[in-house]
């Protein structure tokens, strides 16, 4: 058995994240963004809820893709923030 954070004992989700890509460095643009979008929607919300909406965040953010989120209009920021 891998040694864990306690915080990663709960579910298979979060021990699977603790130990496949926890503390692993990145040096992927769109990983380190996906990151980022994660990191900010965590705000009040455990992790492991991010964890579990993790396909619904790549596919409303076209998989992370940076340079194709820059160019989001009115409209589709407003279906985002529509989108519960």
């Amino acid at each position: 058995m891998p040694n864990r954070c306690e915080w990663c004992t709960g579910t298979e989700l979060e021990q699977t994240y603790h130990d496949e890509e926890w503390g692993v460095p990145l040096h992927d643009d769109r990983k380190l963004f996906e990151f980022i979008i994660l990191d900010g929607a965590q705000a009040g919300l455990s992790w492991l809820t991010i964890l579990k909406k993790r396909e619904n965040y790549r596919e409303a953010f076209d998989d992370f893709d940076a340079e194709l989120i820059a160019r989001y209009g009115d409209d589709r920021c407003a279906e985002l923030l529509s989108n519960p």
